[in-house]
């Protein structure tokens, strides 16, 4: 009990200490004008693309989830695609300037940054968070998941010793070394953090919110994809949904979750996916998979999370071919009482056929509602009329002909580049955006007189 205590208390002093540093180093760049601050995020976003490498293999070693070929995607993407989509535009100072209405818009930065990052993604996420943060003129403090202290440490060490050399002051970015439930809700509540920028879990989601602080936090996303026969290519289709799910085993919660299919197409589709990849379960490798996944409160079991399909498989005690990227279960139910129409953060596909569109999109409105409001749906269609419908589902991002990861994040889509996903208030979040730089600063007007003031009178 007392090392217990001990180690709190530790944790805690770690918090104020880092807090106490990024403060200084903000009131030390405050000011800074855009150009300065590019400066500074292109010398981060160079030494993190160059370590993207060692990050992934970090990441992969440490949490034992994911690919490591494509956490090194995930890093670049992050460094390169987004913070080249930053670098091209404004953040602090005058944003804009409405001549005619005499309004001009100034980005203020906001001042310390909580991040809370995910073991799913633990280096990309600071990653993307630290370019964001500092593009828009603040300082960060990260927050690493407990069973990711050491790759999430060493992506701030090398954004933070980037930020440094290229002019910034010391603990411009920081991440704390002790992490605790205990300490992040301390930093969370710190008096110098100004906002609190998490990704995680339904817990640590509903704690960020409950800080007392401003947040932006996402969580869940059950997505499904809605395939129509109207669909132009049904094998391009399949490639799209397979190869967004198992992307990095399925630690991607903008990844399809669930594939909704025009019963005229899916005989032709079902084809298509086991082409793709798919292993198609029987009803008792389903149930075999179900516990592999969820423990008996029907939460996913740690260990289950971000691995292979086919460990998966070997873990439940049946075996599919060693090709095989996602396991895929048709299913005719959708609830908490049917454990695969859930979001499963793995390579996992639940399968239904519906008998036209309009019942595809009441089941993509059942699945969205099992946790995955706010977040994104993947629509293959090329009726007009389809798309306008599926449109109307409660979901940040509708991506059309994409897969809903790549479409999603704003790589095959022109959505603002980001690697975290608002879900709005469908599911409590106060953003439904793509997170940018620009929801990192308070923006100012300075509006002149454009009618005579004492008109109110008459």
């Amino acid at each position: 009990m007392t090392t217990a205590l001990n180690a709190d208390l530790e944790a805690i002093a770690d918090v104020r200490a880092q807090v106490a540093a990024t403060r200084r180093a903000f009131e030390a760049i405050d000011g800074a004008d855009q150009g300065w601050l590019d400066n500074i995020v292109r010398a981060m976003a160079k030494a993190g693309y160059e370590a993207s490498e060692e990050l992934a293999r970090m990441a992969v070693d440490e949490t034992g989830y994911g690919v490591y070929e494509n956490k090194i995607i995930k890093n670049r993407f992050n460094t390169g695609y987004v913070a080249d989509w930053m670098l091209e535009r404004r953040a602090v100072g005058v944003l804009w300037a409405d001549q005619q209405n005499k309004v001009t818009a100034i980005g203020s930065p906001m001042g310390v940054i909580a991040a809370i990052i995910p073991v799913t993604n633990p280096t990309a996420t600071v990653l993307f968070k630290s370019l964001a943060a500092v593009k828009a003129g603040n300082a960060i403090v990260h927050a690493p998941h407990p069973r990711a202290v050491k790759c999430s440490a060493k992506a701030a060490e090398i954004m933070a010793d980037a930020a440094v050399t290229a002019g910034a002051p010391e603990h411009l970015v920081a991440c704390l070394t002790q992490p605790t439930l205990e300490s992040t809700r301390e930093l969370m509540r710190h008096t110098d953090v100004q906002l609190v920028l998490a990704t995680g879990g339904p817990a640590m989601v509903a704690a960020a919110y409950s800080s007392g602080k401003p947040t932006i936090a996402v969580g869940a996303g059950n997505v499904p994809a809605y395939v129509d026969r109207t669909t132009a290519d049904l094998a391009e289709a399949a490639t799209m949904i397979v190869t967004s799910k198992a992307f990095d085993n399925g630690t991607a919660c903008v990844a399809e979750q669930s594939v909704v299919l025009d019963e005229k197409i899916a005989d032709v589709f079902v084809a298509e996916l086991t082409a793709a990849g798919a292993a198609w379960l029987s009803a008792d490798q389903q149930k075999a998979l179900v516990a592999t996944l969820f423990d008996e409160r029907g939460g996913l079991r740690p260990n289950a999370v971000g691995q292979s399909a086919t460990r998966l498989a070997e873990m439940s005690g049946f075996a599919v071919p060693g090709s095989t990227k996602v396991l895929a279960a048709a299913m005719t139910e959708v609830g908490d009482h049917a454990l695969l129409s859930r979001e499963i953060l793995g390579p996992v596909l639940s399968i239904y056929r519906e008998p036209d569109f309009q019942s595809g999109w009441r089941r993509c409105r059942e699945i969205l509602a099992l946790g995955g409001e706010g977040h994104t749906v993947a629509v293959h269609a090329t009726n007009p009329d389809v798309i306008a419908k599926f449109g109307q589902l409660p979901a940040g991002r509708i991506v059309v002909n994409t897969p809903a990861l790549f479409g999603g994040m704003g790589y095959s889509t022109n959505i603002d580049p980001s690697f975290q996903i608002g879900t709005g208030t469908w599911s409590g979040s106060i953003c439904s955006d793509n997170v940018t730089p620009l929801h990192l600063v308070n923006i100012k007007r300075v509006a002149h007189e454009a009618r005579p003031w004492r008109g109110v009178f008459s």
